[in-house]
């Protein structure tokens, strides 16, 4: 795939309603943080450094590609525009920390879109394996398998007693960063949200909102384990499958709440929701994140049943600010024509997957 198609695609497979638990879960991630011995951490390493890193990053991939049957695009940060890179970022292809000095950074990113492998990030490399659904177990497999087919390779820092040596020491031990993305309109529109959020440091796990705001919820967020030191992989995972668990249980129970005890005022804001992302000439991005948590919730429940599910992920994508700024080729372009273009590109989608529609 070219740079051009991956920058204007709005499908990514992980976003699809399709996996376990989907109408909750939105995506399992495993990310592992790994650096080269005798090698500075990037933050302290000169650009001969960072090259070597590079370099030998670029030596494992072939065996991987072998390993994983697919081919994968190499993107160097410096080669590709200040925008393309955000672009990446909206996607959750790559962090941020890899383009705050775009020298010799370098993203190599699987054919499917579910496998980003990082240069010369916080830590010279960075694996990060992402699923549609509740699907951590097998995240971690895939990450496993890329891990030690490089460290079979290269000669990784490692210490017997302290694990992986990472440049943050947050991440030293296992190196690794288990999350899922949960969609969870039902504990926020009963208010419930707060407590989760409250308790989840008593149990090693963060808890973050993504995309929306306070005025516009996206109802969505991803809990990550914060303990990565004196536990095995297979322990921090299973304790963020339990805890993630307990919260699909609780999301589901609050869904069945709200219809039940406010079966019309639940379903006037879901079609109120639809019908202005369908007639809409202009539309925020915050509104399209608050506008969307509703309609998921629709979907998920049954009300909605015009369009196919596969509909939210696209608009997710194209709703961004500067993916349509690249789509439109004019980085320039203003915020109200951004919002404008946001809400054709809304329509259209909507168009494009509405069931039984006349081709």
């Amino acid at each position: 795939m070219s740079v051009n198609d991956l920058m204007r695609s709005r499908t990514l497979k992980w976003l699809n309603t399709g996996g376990n638990n989907g109408d909750v879960v939105l995506l399992s991630r495993i990310r592992l943080a790994r650096n080269l011995r005798q090698i500075p951490f990037p933050n302290r390493a000169d650009y001969n450094a960072l090259a070597q890193v590079e370099l030998q990053l670029d030596k494992t991939i072939p065996q991987i590609v072998e390993g994983l049957g697919q081919p994968f695009d190499r993107l160097d940060m410096e080669h590709i525009s200040a925008l393309q890179r955000q672009v990446l970022i909206e996607k959750q292809l790559i962090s941020s920390n890899l383009v705050k000095n775009p020298q010799h950074r370098i993203a190599y990113i699987s054919d499917d879109r579910r496998i980003t492998i990082m240069a010369n990030e916080e830590d010279h490399i960075r694996i990060q394996c992402t699923l549609a659904g509740f699907d951590l177990d097998h995240a971690w497999r895939l990450a496993s398998d890329i891990d030690d087919c490089i460290e079979n390779q290269v000669n990784l820092a490692f210490d017997e007693k302290m694990g992986y040596l990472t440049s943050c020491p947050t991440n030293l031990g296992t190196g690794m960063r288990a999350s899922v993305v949960l969609h969870l309109p039902g504990l926020v529109y009963s208010r419930n949200m707060d407590s989760i959020v409250n308790l989840s440091p008593q149990l090693g796990l963060a808890v973050r909102s993504l995309f929306g705001t306070k005025e516009n919820p996206s109802c969505i967020y991803r809990i990550s384990n914060q303990l990565t030191l004196g536990l095995s992989e297979e322990e921090l995972i299973e304790n963020l499958k339990s805890t993630v668990n307990e919260i699909v249980a609780h999301e589901r129970a609050a869904r069945k709440a709200l219809l039940y005890y406010m079966k019309d005022d639940v379903e006037d804001r879901i079609w109120r929701a639809y019908g202005t992302l369908r007639y809409a000439r202009s539309l925020s991005e915050g509104e399209l994140f608050g506008l969307l948590a509703k309609v998921r919730l629709g979907l998920d429940l049954k009300i909605i049943d015009e369009v196919s599910p596969e509909c939210y992920g696209e608009l997710l994508v194209g709703g961004r600010t500067s993916y349509l700024r690249n789509f439109a080729e004019n980085e320039n372009l203003s915020a109200n024509e951004v919002d404008r273009l946001r809400a054709a590109h809304v329509r259209e989608t909507l168009t494009r997957h509405r069931i039984g529609r006349e081709e």
